[in-house]
This record gives C-alpha cells, sequence and structure tokens, in this order.
C-alpha cells in the first residue's frame, strides 16, 4: 500500500475537496441522505486503499461512489480520466494513451476491463483533517466527445474547476430561495464535462446535494425528484427533455430545469416551462472550456456570458478567454457579439459546407429536416469520402415512423439548394445516441456504412 498523498507539492496552496459544514447534505436518494463528514471519512479510507499509478478511469455507475473515487484519487494526487464513453473500445484507447492508468468502479464486468480495481461494497472510513487538494493540482482529464472527430483529451486543474464552480454557481443561482440547499437530480453521467460540473462539482463545491443515480426514464426521472426536497433543479438533455415532455408524466414542483449537451429548440424549451412550471435555463460550454454562456432559451435567443468570460471572434472560430482557463482556448464555434456580454452563435466552422460554390451550415439543415411534421429524430452530416467528382456529400438518418425517404425529401425540397439535399437519406429505428444524447461522426459513418451495403 503506498502513501495516501501523492505527486504533492507542499509549496502550492491548498483548497478542501469540498465546501460547508460537515452536516450539510452532500448526496440524497431512496435510502436517504449522506451528509459530507460521511463523505470525507469514505474519501480519505479509499483512498489508502488504493493502487499505485498516476491516472485511473471512473467507471462507477453510481454518482455517490464516483464522487468517493474522484475524490480519493485527488486526495492521493491521481488523476481522473473522463472518457467521452464508457465503451470498452473507448476505455480501451483511453488507456493506451495513459499506460500507467488503472480502472476503478462499483460495478462486476462480464469482460473485466485490464487493471480493474473494484471498490469495496462497504466503503471503508478514516477519521481525520478535511481533505485538501492543491489549488494547481491536475485532477481530472476531460475528453471531447468525437462528434467531429477524434476525442481530444483536456486537462483540469483543482482551481480552475473552483472558478469555474463559482461560475456555474452565479449562473444558476437565482432558480432556488437564499439559503437552500438545491438538490440535483442528473439524467447525465459524471464522466461527462458537463455532469461533472453540475452533479460533482456542484455538490462540493457549490452547495447543492445530488441524487446518487442517473435516472434515464420519464419514470425514473419523476421518482428521483419525489426523492429530493424542495428546491428540485433537473440537469438533463433535449433528448431527455422531449422525452419527459411527451411522456405526459407528473413531476414535483421544480425550482428549474438546465439544459446542455445539444442545441434546444426554443419550442421545446417553452413546451417544457409550460409544462413543468419553471424555467428552463440552457448553458453552453464545451469539454475545452467547461461552461461560459447561459440563457432562457423559451425567452432568449441571445447567450449571456458568465462573469469573468470574453468571447474574441475569429475568421475560423472564437477565442474565449476566462478567469479559469490558463490561456485562451480556441473553439470552432462562430458568433456575433452583442453588447457587453451577449452573443448569437452563427454555426460552426466545422459545420460550413461548400458545394458546387454554394454554402450552407450542418446546423441549419439539421433545423430544417427536425422541423418535418412526423420526424421524431435525424441527423444530417457530411460523408468522409469523396464521390468521383471530389466532393463530399450529404447524408441524413431520420427516426420517421409515419413517412417513407421519399416524402422526407420532399420536404426538403421546398427550402434547400438540390446540392444540399441529403443522398442517401434513410430511416432508422433509432439514431446511435450516446449518454448525453451525442452522435459520434464515426458512430454515424458506420451505420450509414451498415445500412448501404
Amino acid at each position: 500500500m503506498s502513501a495516501v498523498i501523492e505527486h504533492r507539492d507542499p509549496s502550492a496552496s491548498q483548497q478542501p475537496l469540498a465546501s460547508g459544514d460537515g452536516a450539510r447534505a452532500l448526496l440524497f436518494g431512496e435510502s436517504g441522505e449522506v451528509a459530507l463528514a460521511e463523505y470525507f471519512a469514505q474519501v480519505r479510507g479509499v483512498a489508502a486503499l488504493l493502487p499505485a499509478g498516476r491516472h485511473v478511469i471512473n467507471l462507477c455507475e453510481n454518482r455517490y461512489r464516483f464522487l468517493v473515487a474522484f475524490g480519493a484519487a485527488a486526495l492521493r494526487g491521481q488523476v481522473t480520466l473522463l472518457p467521452s464513453s464508457r465503451a470498452p473500445a473507448v476505455v480501451d484507447e483511453v488507456r493506451a494513451r495513459y499506460p500507467d492508468s488503472y480502472c476503478i468502479g462499483e460495478q462486476a464486468f462480464a469482460d473485466t476491463p485490464p487493471h480493474y480495481w473494484r471498490l469495496p461494497e462497504s466503503l471503508p472510513q478514516r477519521d481525520g483533517e478535511t481533505p485538501m487538494v492543491d489549488d494547481d493540482a491536475l485532477v481530472a482529464i476531460g475528453f471531447t466527445s468525437g462528434s467531429t472527430g477524434c476525442p481530444k483529451p483536456n486537462p483540469k486543474t483543482w482551481g480552475s474547476l473552483r472558478t469555474s464552480t463559482a461560475q456555474n454557481l452565479a449562473a444558476l443561482r437565482d432558480l432556488w430561495p437564499e439559503g437552500a440547499t438545491p438538490r440535483f437530480v442528473a439524467t447525465v453521467p459524471p464522466q461527462h464535462m458537463y455532469g461533472m460540473e453540475m452533479s460533482v462539482l456542484m455538490p462540493l463545491l457549490g452547495g447543492a446535494a445530488v441524487h446518487v443515480g442517473r435516472p434515464f426514464f420519464p419514470g425514473d426521472v419523476a421518482r428521483a425528484l419525489q426523492q429530493a426536497q424542495a428546491p428540485r433543479v433537473l440537469v438533463t438533455t433535449p433528448v431527455h427533455m422531449r422525452a419527459l415532455v411527451e411522456s405526459g408524466i407528473a413531476l414535483p414542483p421544480l425550482a428549474g430545469i438546465v439544459s446542455a449537451t445539444a442545441p434546444l429548440p426554443q419550442a421545446l424549451a417553452a413546451a417544457a416551462e409550460t409544462r413543468f412550471g419553471c424555467e428552463v435555463r440552457e448553458v453552453f460550454g464545451s469539454t475545452e472550456t467547461c461552461v461560459i454562456a447561459r440563457r432562457r432559451t423559451a425567452r432568449e435567443d441571445a447567450w449571456r456570458l458568465l462573469p469573468g468570460v470574453r468571447l474574441a471572434p475569429q475568421p475560423d472560430g472564437t477565442l474565449v478567454h476566462a478567469a479559469h482557463l490558463d490561456a485562451p482556448v480556441a473553439l470552432a464555434d462562430l458568433v456575433e457579439l452583442e453588447g457587453e456580454d451577449g452573443f448569437h452563435l452563427r454555426g460552426r466552422n466545422a459545420d460550413l459546407l461548400e458545394i458546387a460554390g454554394k454554402r450552407a451550415s450542418l446546423g441549419d439543415l439539421n433545423r430544417k429536416l427536425l422541423s418535418i411534421p412526423g420526424v421524431e429524430d435525424g441527423v444530417v452530416f457530411q460523408l468522409d469520402d469523396t464521390d468521383a467528382a471530389g466532393v463530399r456529400r450529404i447524408a441524413a438518418l431520420v427516426v420517421a415512423p409515419t413517412l417513407d425517404e421519399s416524402a422526407i425529401l420532399r420536404h426538403l425540397e421546398r427550402g434547400l439548394d438540390p446540392v444540399f439535399l441529403p443522398r442517401p437519406l434513410l430511416r432508422v429505428a433509432s439514431l446511435p445516441r450516446n449518454e448525453t444524447g451525442k452522435l459520434p461522426h464515426d458512430t454515424l459513418q458506420a451505420l450509414l456504412r451498415s445500412r448501404v451495403q
């Protein structure tokens, strides 16, 4: 067994792993609540047992066990790797990049990952001081989703995460009464950066309590929210929000709904506000930057920057300056500034298409596809391969049980130049969305190839 503290610079500024009184609720669920003091004791206990190593891939399904494993790794000076998916091939790719890594989780696998360390069923506890982490310690590496190509690593220090969490708290703080402890229920996994920010860091550093699980179906979401005291905040995605609205299920009173990971249609935001009687607040960010802006999508088109964030438009994207970033970060998003703290998204550099001298954007093509009555889900994307003329054509996969391909194309013909009509356009039973509703580019390409061969 190695020492509890590794890779620690004693001259660095140290900060608590979590803020608040030890009696405050950190987690809740069907079995009741877990207080911060108990969490600290279990972090110390697990940290003393962890294998030696510099990197750990946290595969925990249970959100509380993810929190314990993350805290224990940070206390040991180990870096938590957050792959874009827990699919074995994705985990193997991350392990290949970091050969000194091991995996941690609470579950038994049919095909156990290499170097897998399973958390004890009964988490050990150890007395001691409040766990502290160096502000400049590298504690996590998040990976982009791969929706536009190969996932890329993005390192996060404890100080940068503390600063970005303070910004997130400022962006959401007016959703619940002063002095109250908000109870968050999240449908997104903690391994995704949005899930990490809202369901791991907000409970640790923002004074919130979080539900132990990751409810998926509308009935699961309703049960999790019923286990929460008010004020309740639902952290979700447009895909889950649409399912909730269309299900007709009743939810207990909500203080607010937070949405991210994909563009939220204004009509869906308005329908959710009407249906559930609360504000839907959309946040904008990325794995590279964390959350940097917010808006009330049902009533606003423009985004509002969080405190300390500044944008600098570039010909091929946007530079993001923020207090939690060591250096400006370049995003492919194209923006138009509005006043001192507002902006409009005008697409992504990678989404811009030019075929036969004509231009369009994938974002606009997708909006037009999804606006067709009868289309339940769909995606337009550009093929990797070129045709005989050297052009990368457009394809589409559509979930539309009551329409055939020709009817969908007729709708699109009314608003699209013929060169941008997706061919092939194929109907599918469902799209291969990942845990956060995203559609990795290579998965779309593989599905299309399997259908046209």
